[in-house]
């Protein structure tokens, strides 16, 4: 038997409970991952933490971070706080002997991301796990897609088409929260949902960016601070504070394999909630998914007459697709809690199994160069960049 595994996890926020979610349910529907025990909850506001610690299931909830890493029955960390926090925690976990997974993106810039994946090797020698937890990777519909790309049926591969589209901050009174704050989340809608893209796209073609050109748009400069929130008219200064941010990212991009992508993200696309999209052409066919439907994937196999040829759809909630088998009969379709819990599982299997866990640090790194380049790209009036 493998020893049961104690996990402490840092935040509970938006994250935090998407994560407590996984942890709690891992075990029930994936018998073959490494027992869990949900040991310790932390974060700074005592009376939030408490209510969290009971609504999402942990044993302890604790207001200091590095008390929580320290002890010797913590074997997991599991980082779901702001950017701005992420080298810190991870780099003293993993110094401390503990297997880490952190939310996306890695860090707030290259440099942050560099000392993190330099980390995460050192401690690799000593047999300590670190994943990124792009949790788009264990879509199952994203999963088929990757098959599909590897075995062949897309031929050469000429283009990538993603777009990552919501609208949640485009009342300009809504406030000023913590994502709209350079400083604590790094960038707006580049790092927060472009990240997911870039790493879909290298996911799917095991091709990596190599340069790009980019502009970035900040649509609504002003927004009422979280705490005086009350409704004031447009325009209004009293109360209000400057987001930091870009509320929108745009760019080209040029892969090792030859292909060629575009790439947009933005928080201001109307009636768009989570529309994660992505599309691969290539000279046998080509693969096209939505988040807004998750459990379809469309293909198009250019090898048919053409007047037989489009797009057909893939239902992926069968048991011999990736993940499904341990959910429910075929046709009765999964949501997004789901793949925390694949996430959560593959994690452990390598902890188990002694693998290295995907994405890695070193993976969460390149995220953080493209991402770079694209502000440099934008600041530069969208020139080429290369991603370095």
């Amino acid at each position: 038997m493998f020893q049961k595994l104690r996990v402490a996890m840092i935040g509970y926020g938006f994250m935090g409970k998407v994560h407590s979610n996984a942890w709690r349910n891992v075990n029930r529907f994936f018998p073959d991952a490494p027992q869990i025990e949900m040991a310790v909850i932390c974060g700074r506001s005592k009376e939030a933490l408490e209510n969290a610690r009971v609504t999402f299931g942990w044993n302890e909830a604790v207001t200091d971070w590095q008390s929580a890493i320290s002890r010797k029955d913590i074997d997991i960390v599991d980082i779901c706080t702001a950017g701005d926090t992420h080298e810190e925690i991870a780099i003293a976990a993993l110094r401390a002997g503990k297997h880490v997974i952190c939310e996306k993106p890695l860090a707030n810039n290259v440099s942050e991301a560099t000392a993190m994946a330099e980390a995460a090797r050192d401690a690799s020698k000593k047999s300590v796990k670190s994943m990124v937890a792009f949790n788009y990777r264990r879509v199952p519909a994203l999963a088929v897609a990757k098959q599909f790309i590897d075995s062949g049926k897309l031929g050469t591969l000429y283009h990538v088409r993603a777009n990552y589209l919501q609208d949640w901050i485009i009342d300009p009174e809504f406030p000023l929260v913590w994502r709209l704050d350079k400083k604590v989340a790094g960038s707006g809608a580049l790092g927060d949902i472009a990240a997911h893209i870039i790493d879909a796209s290298y996911f799917l073609t095991s091709s990596k960016i190599t340069s790009v050109s980019g502009q970035l748009k900040t649509f609504i400069k002003e927004r009422p601070l979280p705490g005086t929130y009350t409704g004031l008219t447009a325009g209004a200064s009293l109360g209000r504070g400057t987001v930091t941010v870009d509320d929108t990212a745009v760019f080209t991009a040029n892969f090792e394999n030859g292909a060629i992508g575009t790439f947009e993200a933005t928080r201001f696309a109307a009636g768009r909630k989570n529309a994660m999209s992505i599309e691969v052409n290539g000279s046998k066919g080509s693969i096209y998914f939505n988040f807004e439907d998750m459990n379809e994937l469309l293909y198009h196999d250019h090898t048919d007459p053409s007047a037989e040829a489009g797009f057909r759809k893939i239902l992926t909630t069968d048991g011999a697709q990736p993940y499904i088998a341990a959910w429910w009969p075929p046709g009765h379709i999964i949501g997004y809690e789901h793949t925390f819990t694949h996430e959560i599982y593959d994690f452990l299997l390598a902890i188990k199994n002694g693998s290295n866990p995907s994405p890695s640090f070193d993976d969460g790194l390149y995220v953080q160069r493209v991402l770079d380049a694209v502000a440099v790209s934008a600041g530069n009036n969208s020139l080429l960049t290369q991603v370095k």
